[in-house]
């Protein structure tokens, strides 16, 4: 009997085999507690990697250009200096912020991280496995490109280039240049980088932006090539990450989860509260407070148009006064922030309606005045959740608050998660409004009654679309080919983020198993478009979403104010 051969994989399917790789290798080694990037097992996530290839990491495949795009987006989410470090351990929360280490906090990720000596960073993890695997395939990502910087750098006979030469004077000399000799420097270092001198020039003007919290090009070039050609040397200082034997066993155990919630439902009934109907909303912390309270507290002192124009004059950086304004005026009127000390890094504001004046309430909320008066609504704001992180805070917060041998429910009427994903059919600043969510790499799927549809949002001047989202892994973990296919196959994603399933997963279990909240509780979840992974310099490493990002966030957190308080 002739036996056809079997069709090759298509670039989906291998991608897909890719990512299930990374999932269980990292598992793998987390739970043996250490092992070395250059190593057996650190190959096999260079290799999952490069089968995977991330459009986020765009030219990592490529054997001499260092991807720039992505080192920009990888150094904005891990500490400062971190480049320098051969020795990278992972730890829960075990004391570090009563040390005399400072903290270093990334730009664009709430994680603190301490650097212990020359060669050591602590990096502290509190929010998941997401979290581990974010760190993970970034630190992976820096040492692929920190050997291709040793390769440029290093001559066929063994010998420094030139250029590397002149790139470790002007680091030793201090890591600056004048101004009039700054082209020459980014000449230098384009050849160690193979790309282009404009191109070197825009990722150079990219770190400057953020220099609070990064070296800067010239060390971090510098750094990652200098660690790397130690390696390579065998003296015996080869590049390694561990995880605290306290991290292995604390991960998955809601810790933090708890401690966060309990103190949040010890605020509620010590400020007597418990009573009012509850609506948990997903958000940035400044949202819902602006479309609440900076009309009232500005009054006529600022002229604007509608809360979007409002929303566009408090984020500019020039007008810190009027913020602080707002938050103050917010403080006295009802609002109540719990900054986090559990280790969650999520911020809670606890507003009130009760000592809000419904009247003078902005008219684009459309708020039923006699029903704000009557019910008296408390809205709970809880920062942005990461990844995995989502299940544990929504669980720990869902569950009845036990006192003094008794079970109290909260009572929770609606539960609103809004933020920024991936689209996967229009551009930057659109809207997505989800039908279901599915887990990347799996068929796990969590289809939802979604109380926002696309005609609550019609007329705003947005394009809007409906359809499954994908929640991801990781940031990292995606390329066109196994996004493409959910988009055009009969999945119908419409885009991608990483928190929608694991707050699903939680409010499900809530409603049908524990019954901890009513059947009938409002669930409401609506997106906005950071960036299209499918559209060449589109994703999210191409840059901020800047005040693009203003509109969709505005009209999200108006409709959600109006369907709590209308």
């Amino acid at each position: 009997m002739n036996l056809e051969p079997s069709p090759p994989l298509t670039r989906a399917q291998e991608s897909r085999v890719a990512i299930e790789r990374l999932y269980i290798t990292m598992r793998h080694l987390f739970n043996r507690g250490f092992y070395k990037p250059s190593g057996v097992s650190g190959e096999e996530i260079r290799q999952a990697l490069l089968t995977l290839r991330p459009e986020i990491y765009g030219s990592v495949g490529d054997a001499q250009r260092v991807e720039l795009d992505g080192l920009v987006y990888v150094m904005d989410r891990l500490p400062k200096g971190i480049e320098a470090c051969r020795v990278i351990t992972l730890a829960s929360r075990e004391g570090f912020e009563h040390s005399r280490f400072p903290v270093l906090v990334p730009a664009k990720r709430r994680r603190n991280c301490y650097r212990i000596d020359a060669e050591q960073m602590v990096i502290e993890v509190t929010n998941g496995r997401s979290e581990i695997y974010d760190i993970l395939t970034h630190l992976t990502f820096m040492f692929m490109e920190a050997d291709k910087i040793r390769r440029n750098a290093i001559q066929e006979r063994g010998s420094k280039t030139r250029e590397w030469q002149k790139l470790e004077a002007i680091v030793k000399a201090g890591g600056t240049v004048k101004e009039e000799d700054r082209e020459l420097a980014l000449t230098y270092l384009s050849s160690i980088l193979g790309r282009t001198f404009e191109e070197t020039q825009r990722a150079y003007a990219r770190f400057e932006e953020t220099g609070s919290t990064n070296t800067g090009l010239f060390q971090i070039v510098y750094s990652l090539g200098s660690v790397s050609m130690g390696e390579l040397r065998g003296e015996n200082i080869d590049r390694e990450i561990n995880f605290t034997p306290m991290l292995r066993e604390r991960i998955g155990q809601h810790l933090y989860g708890e401690r966060w919630a309990r103190r949040i439902k010890e605020y509620i009934w010590e400020n007597g509260l418990q009573d009012r109907p509850v609506h948990i909303v997903s958000a940035n912390p400044h949202s819902v407070m602006n479309c609440l309270y900076a009309p009232i507290a500005l009054d006529k002192s600022v002229e604007y148009d509608d809360l979007y124009d409002l929303a566009l004059k408090l984020s500019q950086s020039s007008n810190r006064s009027l913020r602080e304004q707002v938050q103050a005026f917010a403080l006295d009127n009802g609002l109540h922030e719990l900054h986090d000390i559990a280790g969650t890094s999520l911020l809670v504001q606890l507003i009130d309606t009760g000592r809000i004046d419904p009247e003078l309430l902005s008219d684009e909320i459309k708020a039923n005045i006699q029903t704000v008066r009557d019910e008296k609504p408390l809205i709970l704001v809880m920062d942005y959740a990461f990844g995995e992180q989502a299940f544990e805070t929504m669980d720990e917060l869902l569950k009845p608050y036990e006192r003094d041998g008794q079970v109290y429910p909260l009572h929770v009427a609606s539960i609103s998660i809004m933020g920024k994903a991936g689209i996967l059919t229009g551009d930057k600043g659109d809207l997505m409004i989800p039908t279901s969510h599915i887990f990347e790499g799996t068929a796990d799927n969590y289809p939802l009654d979604n109380d926002f549809c696309a005609a609550d949002f019609a007329g705003a001047g947005l394009d809007v679309f409906e359809g499954a989202m994908i929640t991801v892994l990781g940031t990292s973990l995606q390329n066109k080919e196994i996004l493409s296919y959910f988009k055009n196959s009969s999945w119908n994603a419409v885009g991608l983020e990483m928190e929608g399933a694991h707050y699903q997963k939680a409010i499900q279990a809530h409603v049908r198993i524990r019954q901890s909240i009513p059947a009938d509780v409002k669930v409401r979840y609506a997106y906005y478009a950071s960036d299209n992974p499918l559209l060449t310099g589109a994703t999210l490493a191409s840059g901020s979403l800047g005040s693009l990002g203003v509109k969709p966030t505005y009209l999200i957190t108006v409709k959600c104010l109006e369907k709590i308080l209308g």
